[in-house]
């Protein structure tokens, strides 16, 4: 089944969600540097994502007309615990369109598209002091199940 992308109208503007091409995954490059503070270079995530597409992943964006504001990764597998699944990854929404509804409406997007793909959970990971992000995955109905935890080796 191909999932079109949606258009939503919130306050005059012109907004839409859609599965970016894979070809056009550097598109998202800015957002994903800007989410990360400029911790990871521009140049290696060019190369993480490159290796990125070809696995189990999509990306998923917000578009302003042409202009791309909001993205996040999309990680498809099948867990022993739940089944099918899809983890977000580096969910982020330029700051000038916060608080404006968009990610309840982009979170409601991307719950029917992956159910489209046979999902039956979704799942993401969030910083721990990033307390605006757990209220709204809270809010929508999302559960803290544990901590992640984390190694370079």
């Amino acid at each position: 089944m191909i999932y079109s992308d949606i258009r939503v109208n919130i306050f005059t503007m012109d907004f839409s969600f859609k599965i970016l091409d894979k070809h056009h995954i550097n598109d998202v490059i800015p957002l994903v540097y800007k989410l990360n503070e400029g911790r990871v270079s521009e140049t290696l995530l060019k190369e993480r994502f490159r290796e990125m597409v070809e696995q189990n992943y999509e990306c998923a964006v917000i578009l302003d007309k042409e202009k791309l504001i909001g993205v996040t990764g999309l990680w498809f597998c099948t867990r022993h615990y739940v089944g099918k699944s899809v983890e977000l990854d580096h969910v982020y929404i330029s700051e000038e369109y916060r608080s404006m509804g968009l990610g309840k409406k982009f979170m409601q997007w991307i719950t029917k598209y992956c159910q489209s793909k046979g999902c039956n959970s979704m799942e993401l990971n969030t910083y721990v002091n990033n307390y605006p992000s757990h209220k709204f995955y809270c809010n929508e109905g999302m559960e803290i199940w544990g901590y992640h935890f984390f190694k370079h080796l």
